[in-house]
């Protein structure tokens, strides 16, 4: 009896030991050890970040965090958050970053930036048959934006496009844009103030001619990662796989994936000095 207690409790201790150090991967590397980065995204911002069909998120911004990840070998947290909360998710921990066709205009000195990635537009999409094909045509209309978005940020009070909402009859913010593209198919409101990126792909998924984008953009700027200000390691990590993954090519095949090829602004050429760099000093 006394052997047979014996041996339970060398059982008993043997397995709490593999617990308390978690599962191993097929490196042997314990997967409680391994780094685990925390991505805070817009969960309905399509192409850049959403939920698929399947119920998992993807988007370019998503893929591309995914394969900086795996080229670093870390872990990725995926982390919906409500947009309006972004800057509480981040300062809180909650978040590592923030990446989701973030805007870098206008806030340079708030967060530690990654290289701008892709370049925006800011502008008006409106249906088809709307009769409205400049922005002087808004005069009067109602138009919706997404609350806590660059775009709100250009047409509210001391923004750079506040004198064009001045001529609009109102200017309604939603909660995200899938919702302003409902009041939009309602007719709810006239127009929807967005990213080039965004709205192209809502027109691209629907009937040919049903919504149009006005040629005239009300505004220009980059898209960048977000962190906080005093987490430049974290920034220079990610950045420098980012630019390994432009190097590679994976940057570019995951633009055309998702119809953004004329958007990018990071040069396969242009980052190989930088990848040099970052191998130099590695082997350091």
């Amino acid at each position: 009896m006394k052997k047979f207690i014996a041996l339970l409790l060398v059982a008993v201790m043997t397995m709490t030991m593999f617990t308390a150090c978690g599962s191993t991967d097929d490196g042997g590397e314990a997967a409680t050890d391994a780094t685990v980065f925390k991505m805070g995204f817009d969960a309905e911002y399509p192409p850049y970040s959403y939920m698929a069909d399947d119920g998992t998120y993807t988007g370019f911004d998503i893929e591309m965090c995914q394969a900086v990840c795996k080229e670093l070998g870390w872990e990725i947290e995926l982390i919906p958050i409500d947009w309006d909360a972004k800057d509480a998710e981040l300062n809180s921990g909650a978040i590592d970053c923030i990446w989701s066709g973030f805007t870098i205009n206008g806030r340079e000195d708030d967060y530690a930036w990654s290289v701008p990635y892709v370049d925006n537009s800011q502008v008006i999409l409106t249906k088809g048959d709307s009769g409205i094909a400049t922005p002087a045509d808004l005069a009067g209309k109602k138009v919706g934006v997404q609350i806590g978005t660059s775009a709100l940020e250009l047409l509210q009070e001391g923004g750079k496009c506040a004198d064009l909402a001045a001529t609009f009859g109102e200017l309604l913010t939603f909660n995200s844009y899938n919702t302003a593209f409902v009041e939009l198919e309602a007719g709810s409101v006239d127009a929807v103030a967005i990213d080039i990126g965004v709205a192209k792909y809502q027109v691209n998924s629907r009937d040919e001619g049903a919504y149009v984008i006005l040629d005239e953009a009300i505004a220009t700027e980059q898209y960048g990662v977000g962190f906080r200000v005093a987490d430049t390691d974290l920034r220079d990590q990610i950045q420098n796989a980012m630019l390994k993954l432009v190097a590679d090519g994976t940057y570019a095949e995951l633009a055309e994936k998702y119809e953004l090829t004329d958007f990018i602004c990071l040069q396969a050429g242009t980052t190989e000095s930088a990848v040099d760099a970052i191998d130099e000093e590695a082997a350091e």
